[in-house]
């Protein structure tokens, strides 16, 4: 079996620069990385080192000026805007520091949301919510806001929300930021529970060193090459 078959996401000699003005800022210089399923991979370094441009071109939400990135070992360069669309929907999840939860939506809601989106039928998506929530251990607060929850169960949601769909890979920026270090401690150990059941690999951009040193593997940055 090749890499590429083993890979769920595989960035090949990845170049991205930004404008600021006349400015031309160099984020990422040459990066080559593969993620395999199941995988926890920890994203280090100072602000600037090109942490969140990496989980913005592994999510599909930006694309490198040069280079190659393949998802589930297919290039994902050639695509449009509403196939890469489809494929984070259908492909990807996505946990963030602030959670991103829909405040008028219950949390079942919320976890339903993407599975609504995604056209999965009524029956189903009542079954995988729910066991969603019960792998995340919220199923009694299935009924409520996300404004009764405390951050460690909104963060949980969010996991919930992300894994509900069944992705191959799951961009985490910052997802313990915000939380004390026993909640911290307890949504970590969560992802690498259900990454490493589920398949799904974990790539998280993290300054927190308690997650990282809990992920399966560490990858630092500096002004946009890998240490």
């Amino acid at each position: 079996m090749s890499q590429s078959e083993t890979s769920v996401v595989e960035l090949h000699a990845v170049h991205k620069t930004y404008r600021l003005g006349e400015h031309v800022i160099p984020a990422l210089q040459g990066i080559d990385l593969n993620v395999r399923p199941g995988e926890l991979l920890a994203l280090t370094g100072p602000s600037g080192s090109g942490k969140s441009t990496i989980l913005n071109l592994c999510g599909l939400i930006d694309t490198p000026d040069s280079g190659d990135i393949m998802l589930g070992g297919k290039s994902v360069n050639g695509l449009n805007e509403v196939q890469r669309t489809l494929l984070r929907r259908d492909a990807l999840g996505f946990v963030f520091q602030n959670f991103n939860l829909v405040p008028v939506m219950t949390v079942a809601e919320n976890v339903d949301y993407p599975l609504f989106i995604a056209g999965v039928s009524a029956s189903e998506r009542r079954e995988r919510v729910a066991a969603q929530l019960q792998a995340v251990g919220l199923l009694e607060h299935a009924r409520h806001r996300p404004d009764a929850l405390s951050g460690g169960q909104r963060q949980r949601v969010a996991i919930a929300r992300a894994l509900v769909k069944r992705p191959r890979l799951v961009i985490a920026d910052e997802p313990t930021a915000s939380l004390d270090s026993h909640t911290a401690d307890q949504v970590l150990e969560l992802m690498r529970e259900l990454g490493h059941a589920e398949g799904a690999a974990f790539v998280i951009a993290t300054h927190d060193s308690r997650l990282s040193s809990r992920c399966d593997r560490v990858v630092a940055l500096l002004d946009g090459r890998l240490q």
